[in-house]
């Protein structure tokens, strides 16, 4: 029975769907775990579920901004940024729906022994955010493109549409975190104690 569930129309299925995904998934993570690698990664058409126990980040800002999707859907998003931040207690997951087979759930966590997760110049596009926050010295109705804080400072990189809402602090820390993003991206992403699993049915972070 075991043969012919392996080689069965659905698990071929699930394989052609999955396994390039998560072999991927598993290079990155253990090139993020070792510092060795710069982080630029998005979900494309899907949305992940992130909880972070402890967010203590540097040089915050935060924009609105529209993001395309793969079949040129826009999508508006809240883009948080931070020059620096350490995570604790970091879960990511993502849920796939596979024909023929059902839901099929990849979860990611790292950050929960003594050595956080550390990002630099981190960006968050994301729809949904719950959380207790407490932020230092901060800006709110700042004009998006004259903001002075955040990644990129000096780069004069422009955050969000000249001219609309966006708001910056000197620093923020968040607790029991609970977000839904489209994309994650930083220029170094280094994930102590990284675990990542692949399972049939629902296992998400919330």
């Amino acid at each position: 029975m075991e043969s012919v569930a392996r080689g069965g129309t659905r698990w071929k299925r699930f394989a052609v769907v999955m396994v390039p995904s998560v072999a991927a998934t598993a290079a990155v993570g253990v090139a993020l775990a070792q510092g060795a690698l710069a982080a630029s990664f998005s979900i494309s058409g899907q949305q992940a579920k992130v909880s972070v126990k402890e967010l203590d980040g540097t040089g915050f800002v935060q924009y609105g901004t529209i993001n395309t999707k793969h079949n040129g859907e826009p999508v508006p998003v809240a883009v948080s940024a931070f020059e620096s931040a350490e995570l604790k207690g970091l879960c990511q997951s993502v849920v796939v729906p596979v024909p023929g087979f059902g839901d099929v759930s990849l979860k990611l966590t790292a950050g929960n022994g003594d050595k956080p997760v550390i990002a630099k110049n981190l960006y968050i596009d994301l729809n949904q955010l719950d959380a207790d926050a407490t932020f230092r010295d901060i800006n709110i109705g700042v004009a998006a493109g004259s903001t002075s804080k955040g990644p990129d400072v000096e780069a004069g990189v422009i955050k969000g549409a000249p001219g609309s809402f966006a708001q910056e602090a000197d620093s923020a820390f968040l607790t029991d975190v609970k977000q839904t993003s489209w994309a994650t991206s930083a220029a170094t992403f280094k994930l102590t104690g990284l675990s990542m699993k692949v399972s049939k049915g629902k296992n998400e972070c919330f």
